[in-house]
């Protein structure tokens, strides 16, 4: 493998792989024994997985510039082309079910394969090829207007990312005004971002139509595989951040209030957790990589390895930069078998959250490809998938002298009260997506009232500080997932309830709670979720009583 820097970007014939499905789904029909059947199918797969890396590799340079013409029209050409592929693989799918040796696949493949690809054929149809096309175009379009606001700071051009950490100041007056910046340029672009969200839920709702199913909610748990649970396991489970969570976040954030010695806690003081300030990490980007190297190489061989191999072949992009895409993700390139980092490092405490967090993605991805065949269960579903990164957090607890020196036990602290502190807000982003889809909620203005009105519920100790585009409700904006991942978010929710599991184990034999971390990494996607929570040697979240018992299993250590 070259460097990331010197992946040669070629453009796949997509026409031509969606010859070579067709064909290989007639083979498959006319396959004389399990030998050649199983052969046509591989070989599908490695041309999808050539055809994938360069998508990928198109999609991590388009984020690293979304003002670059080239690689703009590189995902038009994928978001154009990649539907199609998916309405042939369509018939190679119905030709394995349908086959004589559909058991022998069975036991090639497992049956959570099988019965991801009747998931897989039972969303696929041409009637939506353009539909999701003007989708993913108009994610594009949301991502662009997104990235692109700046404005003028005492004295420097600053970015969202910039205005964030503005927001961590010592000087309560800066975090303020800081806020207020921050809210104008999302009140500036508001109406675009109202339009495309609009747009987006009308596609999505007509989808869900086309294709038969009662409501996009329905339609989109079998896009997530979410096959073991239903919506109102998932209402329980809210109840239960109500009944369990959010109290102790309201504490935590009086408690917040009283150490900062003021007399209201308002948004912009939610992230200075301690009056002297918060701990802030050490050195240069490369520096930190260093000492992520140092550290990754004493937690286990394993880590060391992957950690080697990722900077061996630069497979990160940290550093925030105007025109960047929001956020921060884990990608990977299927045919080198390599993850990729992407982030907007600005200097605060978030710098290691991301690259731990993203670094427990790309563990479980470098192990998982190296062990598991298919490409489509390299990840496992979200709610297991964000127990790799959330968890990866914790396990790195050991080792932050490395990044914060002295201060490495405020950010312990802070670190632990914000992973449950913003369990909340994921349950708040998820009522508020399944309000909007199924009350068709195409006005912006109801939105913001729907948010407003879950704010109180889930976010009672949030006070905008007389902020009124915050105060009416226009914060959800600010969540990329909302846009482009819809009903992703409440993931994160349940996943931390399996970091904490890990977290309150690590406490007590830090040995065993790796090898029962590390053994999940291994097993990938290839188990459903009930099957890899097992694996991993941790609870359900969505049974009753979960909750509660994390929640007093760490109480000591809050």
């Amino acid at each position: 493998m070259e460097k990331f820097s010197e992946i040669k970007y070629v453009r796949p014939d997509g026409e031509q792989l969606i010859s070579s499905i067709c064909k290989g789904a007639e083979k498959l029909h006319e396959s004389k024994n399990f030998e050649e059947a199983k052969a046509v199918f591989w070989k599908i797969q490695e041309e999808k997985k050539r055809f994938e890396t360069m998508a990928s590799l198109a999609h991590v340079r388009n984020t690293m510039d979304t003002q670059d013409d080239f690689y703009e029209r590189e995902m038009e050409y994928f978001f154009r082309v990649q539907p199609k592929i998916q309405v042939e693989m369509k018939k190679v799918h119905e030709a394995l079910l349908e086959s004589k040796f559909s058991d022998d696949f069975r036991q090639e493949l497992g049956s959570l394969y099988l019965q991801q690809i009747r998931g897989n054929i039972r969303l696929t149809d041409e009637c939506n090829v353009e539909l999701q096309i003007k989708e993913s175009m108009l994610t594009q379009e949301y991502s662009k207007i997104a990235a692109a606001p700046i404005t003028e700071f005492y004295g420097e051009e600053l970015n969202f990312y910039g205005l964030l950490k503005k927001m961590q100041s010592h000087d309560r007056k800066i975090r303020k005004e800081a806020l207020g910046a921050w809210a104008d340029m999302y009140e500036s672009i508001s109406e675009k971002l109202d339009d495309i969200y609009s747009k987006l839920m009308k596609i999505r709702l007509q989808m869900a139509e086309n294709l038969g199913f009662s409501s996009y909610e329905e339609m989109i748990f079998v896009k997530m595989g979410r096959y073991t649970y239903t919506p109102e396991d998932l209402k329980v489970f809210r109840k239960q951040v109500c009944d369990y969570v959010v109290p102790v976040c309201q504490k935590l954030f009086e408690e917040q209030k009283e150490r900062l010695g003021i007399p209201k806690l308002h948004y912009y003081d939610e992230a200075i957790v301690f009056a002297d300030g918060n701990a802030m990490p050490i050195g240069t980007t490369n520096e930190l990589l260093e000492k992520a190297g140092k550290m990754y190489h004493e937690l286990s061989k394993e880590t060391g390895i992957f950690f080697d191999f990722m900077l061996k072949y630069e497979l990160f992009d940290l550093e925030t930069r105007p025109g960047k895409h929001q956020g921060g993700y884990c990608t990977t390139f299927p045919e080198y078998q390599a993850p990729f980092i992407f982030s907007n490092f600005n200097g605060t405490d978030a710098d290691i959250d991301v690259l731990t967090h993203e670094a427990g993605h790309s563990f479980e991805a470098f192990e998982a490809m190296r062990r598991i065949p298919l490409t489509e269960q390299t990840f496992s579903t979200s709610e297991v998938a964000e127990i790799h990164s959330m968890s990866m957090e914790f396990f790195t607890y050991p080792w932050m002298e490395l990044f914060f020196g002295e201060n490495a036990d405020k950010y312990r602290k802070s670190h632990t009260w914000s992973a449950l502190e913003c369990i909340p807000y994921m349950a708040c982003v998820d009522e508020f997506q399944h309000r909007v889809y199924e009350e068709k909620m195409f006005d912006g203005i109801k939105r913001r009232k729907v948010w407003s009105e879950l704010e109180k519920k889930y976010l009672p100790w949030r006070d905008y500080d007389g902020n009124k585009f915050l105060e009416q409700g226009g914060f959800w904006m600010q969540k990329q997932h909302i846009f482009m991942d819809p009903f992703y978010y409440i993931d994160y929710a349940l996943a931390r309830f399996g970091s904490l599991e890990y977290y309150g184990h690590m406490m007590q034999d830090f040995e065993e709670a790796w090898k029962d971390y590390y053994h999940l990494c291994c097993a990938g996607g290839s188990k459903s979720y009930p099957e890899l929570l097992k694996i991993g040697n941790l609870s359900n979240p969505l049974k009753e009583g979960t909750v509660q018992k994390i929640m007093e299993s760490i109480e000591e250590y809050l």
